[in-house]
């Protein structure tokens, strides 16, 4: 079963095609996460975790499902990662929580996709976010036939660089970035509540017909790259950058 959590679609696009080339299920994690359920899933087919990677890891509220949850049937579980540039040291970190959960690890296959964490980095347009959804289309066809041969994925070599961002950087990262305050919305708000539908923390509400931030951010980008009137801006940072959200 390949069970995913994406918030501006790269995820949700790799694990379709994931599902397809395997003709496996496919399971969005975010209602569980969104109503704070702990799964309880069961799978002949080896788990295919895929997620975006925060900070270098993987996001703590995907963590925290997984941790919450109970994976039955089969004991193998992948990971997919969808990343700007790379993941870092995240497979050390997946295979400690395979550890927690006694499941077999099989290694973790970065993905790189188009860029949407716009609170530090710029989007790409258009035309060349298709250009490298393309371009990760044989990295996904490789590894659903690792898969399918019941193969690890290759592992990685981790540097020195790549110990510290998926270590002190990450906690750093959480501790003194995650925030939703600087988040605002101007007059071009339209109400429309896609941003509190979005939210895969329940963070949002709509008040007077305008979004208000609650302090269980995650910095998932969904609502500023999801917003149809582009009125949500993440302080002076976001001001004249293109969003992202996945094509369907």
């Amino acid at each position: 079963m390949i069970v995913y959590f994406s918030a501006t679609g790269n995820s949700r696009y790799c694990a379709r095609l994931l599902g397809s080339l395997l003709s496996d299920t496919c399971l969005d994690a975010a209602p569980f996460i969104r109503d704070g359920i702990a799964a309880e899933l069961s799978s002949d087919t080896p788990w295919v975790f895929v997620c975006p990677t925060y900070s270098w890891r993987l996001p703590r509220l995907f963590r925290d499902f997984i941790r919450s949850g109970s994976f039955s049937g089969s004991r193998d579980a992948y990971f997919v990662l969808t990343c700007g540039s790379d993941i870092g040291n995240a497979a050390v970190w997946n295979r400690a929580l395979c550890g927690e959960k006694g499941l077999q690890y099989c290694g973790t296959l970065p993905v790189v996709m188009p860029e949407n964490y716009i609170a530090l980095f710029t989007a790409p347009e258009e035309a060349e976010a298709r250009s490298i959804i393309a371009l990760a289309r044989p990295a996904l066809e490789r590894g659903a036939g690792q898969i399918a041969a019941g193969a690890s994925f290759p592992e990685g070599k981790a540097g020195i660089s790549d110990r510290l961002k998926s270590g002190i950087v990450n906690t750093l990262f959480y501790r003194f970035h995650v925030t939703a305050r600087p988040f605002t919305v101007s007059d071009a708000c339209v109400s429309c509540g896609r941003c509190e539908q979005a939210c895969p923390l329940g963070n949002i509400r709509l008040r007077d017909g305008r979004p208000v931030w609650g302090g269980r951010c995650t910095h998932c980008m969904a609502c500023i790259c999801g917003c149809p009137a582009k009125a949500i801006e993440y302080g002076k940072i976001s001001r004249g950058k293109p969003r992202y959200q996945c094509p369907e």
